[in-house]
C-alpha cells in the first residue's frame, strides 16, 4: 500500500471497511473487536495512531510500536482469544512526521470468535451478535465454503430431474461455443463437471444438489425440496392499487428466465438503438441482466418471494439477499462476490449471464441508452434493482384492464355468465373461495357462483397456466395453494 493510497483512505474516513484507533501508547481496547468485525465481514484496513472522530493523525509512540505490534501479534495468534487464530502483518509507516502502524484484516473464509462471542461490521461500527440467530446464521451462510446451494440429497436420483431440459442446456451451450466441453458428455458428466453432484460430507454419501434441482428438476421436485420457491412477475401501470397482469413462476431456473423475459417483452417498449455501429435492443440487454440476478444470486435459504415489477416510471426487481454490505453500491467501487457458483456458471454456458461483475456495468450501460436514466442497486438482507424508465412504458404493450375482462367471450360455457358479470369480477371471486375454503370441489364453486362446473375449469385452468394456483393431492381429498 503506498503513501498516497494511505492518506487517501484516512481522507474518507470510518466506514464498513476503514477504522481509526487512537493507540498512541498501547493497543485501544476495542482493537480485537475491529479486528474481528472485519474478518466476519468484507476485510477492511486497520490504522493505529489516527483520531476517529478528526482524522487527525496523531502517530503511535516510536519507543512504543515494538511491543505494540507484539502485543497485537501475540493476541490474534491465541486461540483463547481469537479461535481460529490469525496471523497478520502489520506494518509501519511515516506520515506527517509521525508513525502509524497499517494492518490489513481479510475477509475471512470461516467464522471467528472474540473470547467466545461473534462480531459483525456495520456502517456504525463493530455489533456483537452473538445473541441474535438470524445474524448469526446469516454469517455462517456466507462463510460456507459450499454454499447453500450445494446441499445434497442421496435419496434423489437423476430421474427426479428433467432429461430433455439437460439435453436442452447442452445444445444451448454448444451453438455458443465450437468444441464446447460438454459435446461428447452425457447428462450425468454434464451434471458432474459442473459440481452439481456431489458428496454430502455429513454422510458420505453422493446425491445431486439443490443447484441441480433449482435448474433441472421437475416442478415437483422442486416444491418439494423447496415449497416457498416462485418469483413474482407484476405489470403495473392503471391499476396502480394491485396489478394489470401478473405471472407466478414457481418452475425451474432455466424456464423461469425465458417466462420473465417473454413477460417484460410483452409489457416494454422496444425501441432499438446504437451501440457503437450495432443496432441492438437495449430493452432485451436490460431484461438479460436483471433477470439473471434475481435468479442466479438469490438467497435460496430464505423464503422471501422475488419481484420483478414493471410500472409505468420503473422497472424493479427484488430478491433475498446474503449482503456483503449495505446501502447503495457504485460503479466504481464495486467488488462482486460468488453467490450461487454453479447456478451462476450454468448461466455463463448457456449465454444467460457473463462474467462475475458484469452485469451491473452492462445494466448501466443499456439503462442509459434505454431511457437516458441511470440504474440504482442497493445491497441489503433484500437486494434491489431499480431502473428508471421516463415514461418508456407508458405506450402499453401488455393487456389492457387484465386482458380486456380476460376475453369478450371465454368460451361456449362461459359466454352466458359473462353477460351477467365480468370475467375478472369471476375470476376473483373463485380465487377468494379457494383461499376460504382449500379443499372445495369445484362443483360446489359452480353452485356458489351459480356457474358451470366448465365455467369454473376455465378460470382455475388460466389461475394454474399462470402459476397462481395449484392442487395437491386426489379429487376428492386435495386441497388448493395459493400463491400470492
Amino acid at each position: 500500500m503506498t503513501e498516497k493510497e494511505l492518506k487517501d483512505l484516512i481522507y474518507k474516513g470510518e466506514k464498513i471497511d476503514v477504522e481509526f484507533k487512537k493507540s498512541e501508547n498501547e493497543l485501544s481496547k476495542n482493537v480485537y473487536e475491529s479486528v474481528c468485525s472485519f474478518n466476519n465481514r468484507n476485510g477492511g484496513h486497520l490504522f493505529l495512531g489516527v483520531i476517529d472522530e478528526t482524522k487527525e493523525i496523531n502517530g503511535v509512540n516510536p519507543n512504543k510500536i515494538d511491543k505494540i505490534i507484539k502485543d497485537f501479534t501475540t493476541a490474534i495468534n491465541n486461540g483463547n482469544k481469537i479461535n481460529p487464530p490469525m496471523y497478520l502483518t502489520p506494518e509501519v509507516y511515516d506520515m506527517n512526521g509521525k508513525k502509524i502502524v497499517y494492518i490489513r484484516i481479510p475477509e475471512g473464509t470461516q467464522l471467528r470468535r472474540l473470547n467466545g462471542r461473534i462480531w459483525d461490521r456495520t456502517h456504525e461500527g463493530d455489533i456483537d451478535i452473538t445473541e441474535n440467530a438470524e445474524l448469526v446464521y446469516k454469517m455462517y451462510a456466507r462463510k460456507q465454503s459450499t454454499f447453500f446451494v450445494n446441499k445434497v440429497y442421496p435419496n434423489l436420483g437423476l430421474e427426479f430431474l428433467d432429461s430433455e431440459l439437460i439435453q436442452k442446456a447442452k445444445k444451448m451451450a454448444i451453438s455458443r461455443v465450437d468444441s464446447h466441453a460438454w459435446t461428447n458428455m452425457n447428462e450425468e458428466e454434464i451434471l458432474r463437471s459442473s459440481g452439481l453432484i456431489l458428496t454430502d460430507p455429513d454422510t458420505g454419501r453422493e446425491g445431486i444438489t439443490l443447484a441441480a434441482i433449482l435448474l433441472f428438476g421437475k416442478d415437483n421436485t422442486i416444491m418439494s425440496v423447496l415449497p416457498q420457491y416462485k418469483t413474482d412477475a407484476i405489470y403495473r401501470v392503471k391499476n396502480i392499487d394491485r396489478y394489470d397482469d401478473r405471472e407466478v413462476i414457481i418452475t425451474n431456473l432455466i424456464d423461469s428466465y425465458r417466462k420473465l423475459m417473454e413477460f417484460g417483452k410483452k409489457h416494454l417498449n422496444d425501441s432499438f438503438v446504437l451501440d457503437g455501429d450495432q443496432s441492438i435492443s437495449a430493452r432485451d440487454k436490460i431484461l438479460r441482466e436483471i433477470i439473471s440476478n434475481i435468479l442466479a444470486h438469490r438467497d435460496y435459504s430464505n423464503a422471501y418471494t422475488a419481484q420483478f415489477v414493471i410500472e409505468k416510471d420503473k422497472i424493479f426487481t427484488k430478491n433475498s439477499n446474503l449482503p456483503h454490505g449495505h446501502g447503495e453500491l457504485q460503479l466504481n467501487k464495486f467488488e462482486p462476490f460468488p453467490k450461487n457458483p454453479p447456478i451462476s456458471k450454468i448461466f455463463r454456458e448457456i449465454g444467460y449471464a457473463d462474467e462475475l461483475g458484469s452485469g451491473m456495468r452492462n445494466t448501466n450501460k443499456y439503462t442509459k441508452l434505454y431511457s437516458g436514466g441511470t440504474p440504482v442497486f442497493i445491497e441489503g438482507n433484500i437486494f434491489e434493482i431499480v431502473i428508471p424508465m421516463d415514461n418508456v412504458a407508458q405506450i402499453q404493450i401488455g393487456p389492457e384492464e387484465t386482458n380486456k375482462e380476460t376475453n369478450k367471450e371465454t368460451n361456449k360455457e362461459t359466454s352466458k355468465e359473462t353477460s351477467k358479470e365480468t370475467n375478472k369480477e369471476i375470476y376473483y371471486k373463485i380465487l377468494d373461495i379457494l383461499e376460504m375454503r382449500p379443499d372445495i370441489a369445484v362443483k360446489e364453486i359452480a353452485g356458489i357462483l351459480n356457474i358451470s362446473v366448465g365455467g369454473v375449469r376455465y378460470h382455475i385452468n388460466k389461475m394454474k397456466k399462470a402459476g397462481i394456483v395449484a392442487h395437491i393431492g386426489s379429487t376428492k381429498k386435495g386441497k388448493w395453494i395459493i400463491f400470492k
